[in-house]
């Protein structure tokens, strides 16, 4: 089988883990690697066997598809040139840095009929395959992703960066539409918010509480989904998993408490946590999820078949950002708007941290004179 020719565009932090598992791969050449830094395209290249290209434009006529993981500001037009020729694209979550980029870039891979594949990762995470042990039907969803200031991505907030990955996730447990939204945000480093909560709720009743930090103190990516099956707790950071359900005899309106002395709570507990309702932590094995991302491209290539996240499913989770995203801007904190009152302002050395954006605006606000400072 003619091995299929394929090229990176942008490999920095994650770009180069995309050139390191396409060169592994038996069935794929990995023709060339693009970034705007010369050294560190020409860096990668070397250590995987390929060839260092300045100028994505030079792979056109070269490959048979792209993995593209450049900041998100670039995808609608790296993305795009691409899909344009009707290459084959992957390209990393999320889509786009708005809706209606989003919307372009799916009607090009509709129109030319190039496969768009969006790296919403999570979906490979083997923590989700623990769900396939419970027939769930999510009643109320509660997902935490928490991350310190890592200064990458800053291009997008962090309804975009990180909490479009629950977005995505939600969006493949529920497939109702979305009712309403209310969302508030917090900017502390920029001109993008930092911090964001968002109530989604569904036609058919069901509720998700998401929150989203890029500013915290320690790193969290979990999901709790209650539902009339049971209740899952997710932690995609261990990739484990706790699921509880409840026994038949609960189910039926029997709760037998003969021998329990209701007086002890550890007894209660026992007794509740393992012959009322059954408990299991299960630990998930697998194998990167990155790896099973760009199987599934490869695999949709050569088969034909459709990726576990196309560009429909992303467009959705889009969609839903964006009423995020409107909400989250049209609260009010005591008349000031949400996230950004006035223009975020220039930092002049990148070395120096001016301050958390709101702190510096209420600063400003109470001594004029130190604007600028």
């Amino acid at each position: 089988m003619k091995r299929l020719r394929v090229g990176v565009v942008g490999v920095g932090h994650l770009g180069q883990h995309h050139a390191r598992i396409l060169a592994s791969l038996p069935d794929v050449e990995l023709v060339a690697v693009v970034d705007s830094r010369p050294e560190q395209a020409q860096t990668i290249a070397d250590k995987f066997g390929s060839r260092a290209v300045s100028d994505y434009h030079q792979l056109l006529d070269r490959i048979d598809a792209v993995s593209i993981a450049v900041p998100t500001m670039l995808h609608r037009e790296v993305a795009g040139t691409f899909l344009s020729r009707g290459i084959p694209t992957l390209v990393e979550k999320p889509l786009a840095s708005s809706l209606a980029e989003a919307e372009l870039l799916v009607s090009l891979s509709h129109s030319t009929g190039a496969l768009l594949q969006v790296g919403h990762i999570e979906r490979f995470n083997p923590a989700l395959s623990a769900l396939h042990q419970m027939a769930i039907r999510p009643k109320y969803i509660s997902a935490e992703r928490l991350s310190t200031y890592t200064f990458r991505s800053t291009d997008i907030g962090v309804v975009l960066d990180l909490m479009i990955h629950d977005i995505d996730l939600v969006l493949s447990l529920v497939s109702a539409p979305v009712r309403s939204v209310s969302a508030v945000g917090v900017s502390l480093f920029g001109e993008h918010e930092d911090v964001a909560n968002a109530r989604v709720e569904f036609e058919n009743g069901t509720v998700a509480n998401l929150t989203a930090s890029r500013a915290s103190y320690t790193a969290l990516r979990k999901m709790r989904i209650w539902s009339t099956e049971g209740y899952a707790s997710l932690d995609f950071a261990a990739k484990s998993a706790t699921l509880v359900q409840p026994s038949g005899e609960f189910l039926s309106g029997q709760l037998d408490l003969d021998g329990v002395d209701l007086s002890q709570p550890m007894a209660v507990k026992e007794h509740l946590f393992g012959k009322v309702l059954r408990v299991d932590q299960v630990q998930t094995a697998g194998r990167e999820p990155l790896a099973l991302e760009i199987e599934d491209f490869v695999q949709a290539l050569r088969g034909g078949t459709r990726p576990r996240v196309g560009g429909d499913d992303a467009l959705r989770a889009m969609r839903l950002a964006d009423q995020i995203l409107k909400s989250l801007n049209a609260h009010h904190w005591d008349g000031d708007a949400a996230v950004t009152p006035l223009p975020a302002q220039p930092i002049e050395s990148t070395s120096v941290l001016r301050g958390p954006h709101a702190w510096r605006l209420k600063n400003r606000r109470q001594n004029p004179s130190a604007a600028g400072h």
